[in-house]
């Protein structure tokens, strides 16, 4: 445990809950660390530990909700393998850099950057209704998804909140995936995002495992609840969630600057 650190059972039963809740929207629209990662730092965890605990719980969560998005069929595998191998190169050399830097900067970027993704969501109302992403040359394709991953990697590494969200939409607007498909991949992304990311703050020392494994059992649950919704529900029950997810963010992020 941290160095002075103490959490109370009624804290520890918070975080649980508001990480199954987390779970639950990662697993349909990404973005369950808007939830997650606050609900750690709530408690008084040092922001390190807070960053270290969260990658352990979303990574278990996510484990679960890519094996039932792939069981599903909603995954091209050849898009997110690739995607996913950028992602953990980014991943790596972001958590390593969110170790010595402030996120100061880019939360006044996001400041910026999310309305914009917000405005895309809500006027392209027919975002992922339909997979165009067969006419795609491979090699492009390729490329294309290595640098969503390693992009999108960089970012979950260094700061965290959004990014399912943000690989949904990149899947989608950039490469044509139906959101049910994007969702998927995004899902494999991240979880090769969230495994580089959690073998840095392990060996850093940085995971309070007293309350990162139960909160890890409470985000299994809300994951497998999540993907059930997105899978049965496909585009027309993401793409609100997304939005919110968004909302969510930009507020969280005007928050915590101001």
């Amino acid at each position: 445990m941290a160095a002075g650190f103490e959490i109370s059972t009624t804290s520890l039963i918070l975080v649980c809950f508001l990480v199954f809740l987390a779970g639950f929207v990662d697993a349909s629209a990404g973005g369950g660390g808007i939830i997650s990662l606050p609900a750690y730092i709530f408690t008084g965890m040092p922001a390190h530990f807070a960053l270290g605990c969260n990658k352990f719980s979303s990574s278990c969560g996510t484990t679960l909700a890519v094996f039932k998005f792939w069981r599903n069929g909603a995954v091209n595998l050849r898009a997110a393998a690739v995607a996913a191998f950028g992602s953990f190169i980014g991943s790596t050399v972001g958590a390593k850099t969110a170790l010595l830097l402030s996120d100061q900067m880019i939360k006044t970027m996001l400041i910026i950057i999310l309305p914009c993704a917000a405005v895309i969501i809500f006027l392209k109302r027919d975002l992922g209704e339909t997979d165009r992403s067969a006419g795609m040359e491979r090699g492009r394709a390729a490329l294309l998804a290595f640098m969503i991953g390693l992009l999108i990697g960089g970012y979950d590494g260094l700061f965290g909140p959004g990014t399912g969200t943000f690989a949904i939409m990149a899947f989608s607007v950039l490469m044509g995936f139906d959101l049910r498909t994007a969702s998927g991949n995004a899902k494999i992304l991240n979880l090769a995002s969230n495994y580089a990311s959690l073998m840095t703050f392990a060996f850093a020392g940085t995971i309070i495992y007293g309350v990162a494994l139960p909160a890890a059992l409470c985000g299994i649950a809300g994951n497998y609840i999540g993907a059930h919704c997105a899978l049965t529900k496909g585009a027309r029950f993401i793409r609100p969630m997304m939005l919110t997810v968004l909302v969510m963010l930009v507020l969280k992020l005007l928050f915590d600057i101001l």
